[in-house]
């Protein structure tokens, strides 16, 4: 039922019971009910609202019977003997108490009654502990005084950062009509006129009530902080109502306090592996940051902070990613239907969240681990300016030490740093200024004769703009990029200094148009200038004799112009509908081979070049991207939902590897390598189950996919100047199931995932030089049909909780030789058909223990240590399987990155 704070005093109004309530007269049979039962029965049928501690009344029994009785005499003959008063104002409302009578003796102006159409929370002083229950009335009784409906609008701020709350739920709680905020926080109710109780509840457990008088349309702009109102009756959970409600499906979103109960290597808290708790992502690797999305590669997947793409999310192998969690707010991951003002790649869309600092006062926070280190601080800058900076690095090689003997990692040095900047200015309430900025640089060698390096550097500007109530525009420009190179020092004669980059420069136009409650549209245009330096490699020392080698520059442009709907059409069904439209040109100044028209792409079949000048058109490519949607809720706690998006993809990764590596190029499409297309179809059911607490999905789906891209056997991907020659044009297919339960209240919390996948690929039908396994379906590298995740949280005290994190996965697919034969004088190696074979399944448990700090408000530094083991058990899962001769025999081997337990101690800090 209803829970309130232990300040009730403040609650009262109006003096004794007025002769009005006397009247309202009672009548029924109350047989072996509970209080709350009772309450809620009185409720539906009379005006009267009760307010109670649960733990007062969870004793209490009811067995009355009512004829024309009043409310005063039923709870007398109720309570007698409980221990528990009630107070009844001349609002209708019911304060039980334990031990004295609550006293109603407050001012007659302590609620501020404001007959203006807006009311302003955010103005107030954020300590207001009064808003919960302080009445606020909206609107004018003389605004269109025919209508028996009224439209309520704000926008939901956090009271702490005084930032737009994205994802919060407000629920009107008698007829559950009910929004989850977009971005900008922004909401959109139509109520009858009259008396309401909103209740308002944000990602991460945020859960307040404000009570309302709507007498016309008007806006309450709300700040809501972290104290928890439970009402038991209304038991709302934002992630689980979000889901329900929400017309995209597949989409996971994961609070930044989420991912810090989760277990962490070396004791860094990870954003990418947070969502790898999630059903439909896995990895195929122990140390890869890259992650696998129903089927897709890696490469598959727009990663962006902010606005900014993140082609390299990894840092020391992969051992840590991109992110750091103390300059994020929160992580969202589209897996399913796209949103349309997203695209540009095939399988997902993973969305970071800039944190830009609190508005009030400077702070901080900061953590040492046994590898690395990080610092943040925030705050504000003036009235209207806040800002948030940090950074990260390592400062020790002694963990590698640990990793398995024999092993490259073993042997291996490795040193990163990164660090974030972010500003928000608000220049007033309709213009806001976002900028955000990264920057990471990685160094690391497996031998002391070759050193590696890679960097990410981004930097974008979003001006938002609030043109009225409906209408809102984010206008950014940016640029990012990304580069890595390799020195090998190995004999002086062949030193060697190889690089790679890419970059590109982006600018956005996206609106949002709420014409009511009923349509939401979204339209825009996005526009990317890409440039891409395939390799160049140079002599380094003056003893190298390596001769200079640069491939040719490719620049490209790509614009996309998009528009959707999101169409409420009663309260149980809403559709979704929308579409992209992408143009995508590569133009010079570069020189491409001329083939044998119809024949296959090779050596032999070049027969002759054509050179184009500095802006020449080389090849267009063109097409739609299609987005549809329908959700349809069967009960307030449950709904079905489907889906059908096509993508469109002009960037691939040339690897060699299963997961994202440092040395990974890109490559832009041409006339030769077509841009990825695929589409996607699924369906879902989503339910709530004991009151709210925990939250069920299941999702089914399927993939195609075409012109991916695989490469030939012993393809060089590398300083290639001609790589269409080694590139085989494959078709893709992936299908599964995927069910998720996650309970988010409560001292236990956590999730458990299952997925069922599989991922194909096969060589199309055009003119090719070989044909992987005859040209049939084989399992990508990629294809793990059985993954489990169970990622629990126990809570033992407000100082003290413990977290548990297993994962469970098949093997991922591997080439294998099966047999040797004598050829040409020598002993050769037969092989298997790719991917015929799988290496062991995969197993890890981990344990962390979080200790907080005393919670004494005035202290100058809040502190917290994490503890744990990660693979507690040292079970040796390997990463990968190879094959070496040593003395004349093919000897077989298995790697495995962390094939121990590998403790951790972490201190962290803010302030």
């Amino acid at each position: 039922m209803k829970e309130i704070l232990a300040i009730i005093s403040f609650l009262g109004l109006f003096g004794a019971v007025s002769a009005q309530q006397d009247s309202l007269k009672l009548s029924g049979m109350y047989a072996q009910m509970t209080f709350e039962r009772f309450a809620t029965s009185i409720e539906r049928d009379t005006p009267y609202r009760f307010y109670f501690r649960e733990a007062d009344v969870d004793q209490i029994r009811v067995n009355v019977q009512l004829s024309n009785s009043s409310l005063s005499s039923a709870l007398n003959e109720i309570l007698l003997n409980s221990g528990l008063t009630y107070t009844i104002d001349s609002q209708n409302q019911v304060w039980v108490s334990r031990g004295r009578k609550m006293q109603m003796e407050l001012s007659p102006d302590f609620f501020e009654i404001k007959a203006a159409a807006k009311v302003d929370e955010g103005n107030s002083d954020a300590s207001d502990l009064f808003a919960k229950n302080k009445l606020y009335t909206i609107g004018r009784a003389t605004d269109n005084p025919n209508s028996r409906t009224a439209k309520l609008s704000g926008v939901i701020r956090s009271i702490e950062t005084g930032l737009p709350l994205p994802g919060a739920v407000v629920v009107e709680r008698v007829n559950f009509t009910q929004m989850v905020t977009g971005a900008n926080g922004y909401y959109e109710l139509t109520l009858p006129k009259g008396r309401h109780t909103l209740i308002i509840q944000n990602i991460g457990g945020f859960q307040e009530q404000r009570q309302i008088e709507l007498l016309g349309d008007g806006t309450l702009d709300m700040r809501i902080d972290e104290t928890i109102l439970s009402l038991d009756e209304v038991v709302v959970s934002s992630g689980a109502l979000s889901n329900i409600n929400k017309l995209e499906m597949g989409v996971q979103a994961i609070s930044i306090e989420e991912v810090k109960r989760l277990p962490a290597v070396l004791g860094e808290v990870d954003v990418i592996r947070g969502i790898l708790t999630m059903p439909g992502v896995n990895t195929v690797g122990e140390a890869s940051v890259g992650f696998n999305v129903r089927g897709g590669a890696a490469d598959q997947n727009l990663i962006l902070y902010n606005q900014s793409t993140i082609f390299n999310p990894s840092h020391a192998f992969g051992f840590f990613s991109a992110f750091n969690a103390d300059l994020t707010s929160g992580v969202e991951l589209y897996k399913g239907s796209v949103p349309v003002n997203y695209g540009g790649r095939l399988s997902s869309v993973l969305q970071v969240d800039a944190d830009f600092g609190d508005e009030e006062k400077i702070g901080g926070s900061g953590g040492i681990g046994p590898m690395t280190g990080r610092l943040a601080l925030h705050g504000p800058i003036g009235s209207k300016t806040t800002f948030k900076i940090g950074g990260r690095a390592t400062y020790s090689d002694w963990v590698l030490d640990l990793l398995e003997e024999g092993t490259d990692l073993n042997s291996s040095r490795v040193s990163f740093y990164d660090f974030n900047a972010n500003i928000r200015h608000n220049f007033n309430d309709k213009n806001v200024l976002e900028i955000t900025s990264y920057l990471s640089q990685d160094d690391f060698s497996f031998d002391p004769d070759t050193t590696y390096n890679y960097r990410n550097l981004n930097v974008a500007g979003t001006w938002r703009h609030y043109f009225n109530d409906q209408l809102e525009g984010n206008f950014t420009v940016g640029y990012d990029s990304y580069d890595f190179g390799i020195v090998g020092i190995d004999n002086p004669l062949n030193a060697f200094d190889f690089s790679f980059d890419v970059s590109q420069i982006h600018a956005r136009a996206d609106f949002e148009y709420r014409k009511n409650q009923n349509h939401i549209f979204k339209f825009g245009l996005h526009a990317i200038q890409y440039e891409l330096n395939p390799g160049s490699n140079k002599p380094f020392g003056e003893e190298s004799i390596v001769i200079e080698d640069n491939l040719q520059t490719e620049q490209a442009r790509e614009i996309s112009l998009y528009f959707g709907d999101e169409f409420t059409i009663n309260d149980e069904l809403s559709v979704s509908y929308g579409g992209r439209y992408m143009f995508y040109q590569i133009y010079g100044p570069i020189t491409i081979n001329d083939y044998v028209p119809g024949a296959p792409i090779t050596e032999s079949n070049v027969i002759g070049e054509t050179t184009y000048g500095s802006g020449d058109n080389i090849q267009t490519y063109h097409g739609p991207e299609f987005r549809v949607g329908a959700r349809y809720s069967l009960t307030n706690q449950s709904s079905i939902k489907a889906s059908f998006n096509t993508m469109r993809q002009n960037l691939h990764l040339l690897t060699n590897t299963s997961a994202i590596a440092p040395t990974d190029s890109w490559k832009l499409s041409d006339p030769f390598i077509k841009p990825q297309t695929g589409g996607q179809a699924s369906l879902g059911y989503y339910r709530t189950l004991a009151k709210g607490a925990l939250e069920f999905s299941s999702e089914i789906y399927y993939r195609y996919m075409n012109n991916l891209l695989d490469f030939r056997s012993g393809a060089t991907l590398i300083l290639n100047d001609a790589i269409e020659q080694d590139v085989l044009n494959s078709d893709g297919k992936a299908y599964g199931i995927e069910f998720l339960v996650k309970k988010n209240t409560g001292a236990l919390r956590g999730s458990l995932a299952y997925t069922y996948s599989r991922s194909f690929l096969r060589t199309s039908d055009e003119p090719s030089i070989e044909k992987i396994n005859g040209g049939d379906f084989y399992p990508s590298n990629f294809d793990q049909p059985h993954n489990v995740v169970l990622a629990l949280n126990y809570e033992l005290s407000k100082r003290l909780n413990a977290s548990m994190n297993t994962n469970y996965s098949t093997g991922r697919p591997v080439t294998l030789p099966i047999s040797k034969f004598e050829y040409g004088g020598s002993e050769r190696v037969y092989f298997s058909d790719r991917n015929a074979y799988r290496i062991p399944d995969y197993f890890r448990i981990d344990l962390s223990v979080n200790l907080e700090g005393n919670h004494k408000v005035d202290k100058i530094a809040h502190a917290s240590w994490s503890f744990g083991v990660y693979n507690v058990l040292g079970r040796s899962n390997p990463y990968s399987v190879y094959y070496t001769p040593i003395e004349g025999q093919l000897k077989g081997f298995q790697l495995s990155i962390f094939a121990r337990p590998i403790p951790f101690i972490t201190y962290n800090f803010r302030f």
